[in-house]
């Protein structure tokens, strides 16, 4: 294993090697003021996504650790291709999970989908209305943060000692100016809120409490979010589109294949304990053949055939084939 890799795909908790990360590049240092107690502790969806177990072979080989550990040197975006089941968003939970970041704070994009929705919303409609039962109840109303809710975008450049996990899930499924909008924040690592702005300069506005996706309240000065520490930003694709260069040229490629040999056992083992391997060595040969389009399966229906026939066989011993093919069978594309 190469001494200078912090993230390693072991499948085990190590926060204390991003002690080892140094510096950021000059060009990629960012001037925002650290804020306390910024990243939360691990919840559970890392640990079910991943299953993860002590002592799992690593979950990538050499040089996809070597891209994803690029990405972390150069505090630049990893662009991970690939197609539908080969792990592409879990890959953002097995690097928060290892490197104790935090939650994963997870974008989903569809064709509507704007870079203000990731950055933050404002609820102008319900401070009016707010506003207006103030005035007949002759009491002051409510501050203007309590209005304002960052997004995962904007919560992930907040500005914090250790980077944030950012999975920005099928950026591919977005409108065709969404990768554009994103290079500028991805560039400068800083976003307005212009509502906050134009009150800055008022007494008692110059720092604003607001909500974040984690749904905690945290300071806004000036209405300017500065991050400290680029986030860790995960941009996955079925490559449905292809992406402009200008973003290409910021981010590191990595391409995930469907799991296979090492990464399909660290996932089995992962999930089923030590020797789940070899104990489902039949399942495991029939789900790496290609079906019968020359498509590979998805990995969850080996997942979820061998759950099935661990119980359920268990019950009717001689079923386990006939058990297993309804889960282990090419994917239906077609109407009938």
């Amino acid at each position: 294993m190469d001494d200078w890799l912090i993230y390693r795909g072991v499948g085990a908790p190590a926060p204390d090697r991003m002690r080892l990360l140094p510096p950021p590049p000059p060009w990629r240092a960012f001037s925002g003021v650290p804020l306390p107690d910024v990243a939360p502790p691990v919840d559970s969806a890392s640990t079910r996504r991943l299953g993860a177990r002590v002592g799992a072979p690593p979950a990538q080989d050499a040089q996809a650790l070597q891209l994803i550990n690029a990405a972390l040197y150069l505090r630049r975006p990893l662009l991970v291709t690939g197609e539908p089941g080969s792990g592409k968003s879990t890959l953002a939970h097995s690097i928060a999970y290892e490197l104790g970041l935090g939650r994963v704070l997870q974008w989903p994009i569809v064709s509507r989908t704007e870079l203000r929705d990731g950055l933050y919303t404002y609820d102008a409609i319900g401070r009016l209305q707010d506003a207006q039962l103030a005035e007949r109840e002759a009491r002051a109303p409510e501050s203007i943060g309590s209005y304002v809710k960052l997004g995962p975008l904007g919560t992930a450049l907040l500005p914090s000692e250790l980077p944030r996990v950012l999975l920005i899930d099928e950026l591919d499924k977005s409108d065709i100016d969404l990768p554009n909008d994103l290079l500028n924040v991805v560039e400068e690592g800083e976003f307005t809120l212009p509502e906050l702005e134009r009150t800055a300069d008022r007494p008692g506005h110059e720092e604003v409490a607001v909500l974040t996706d984690d749904g905690r309240r945290v300071p806004v000065r000036g209405g300017r979010v500065r991050c400290h520490a680029f986030p860790f930003v995960v941009m996955t694709s079925n490559g449905e589109r292809d992406f402009p260069a200008p973003l290409l040229r910021r981010c590191i490629h990595l391409h995930l294949d469907p799991p296979r040999d090492e990464r399909l056992a660290a996932m089995v083992q992962a999930h089923f304990g030590a020797g789940a391997d070899e104990r489902n060595l039949d399942l495991i040969g029939r789900f790496s053949r290609e079906d019968g389009d020359g498509e590979l399966r998805p990995t969850e229906q080996l997942l979820n055939a061998i759950y099935l026939t661990h119980h359920a066989a268990r019950a009717e011993p001689g079923r386990r084939e006939e058990i297993a093919e309804l889960l282990i069978r090419p994917l239906e594309t077609r109407q009938r």
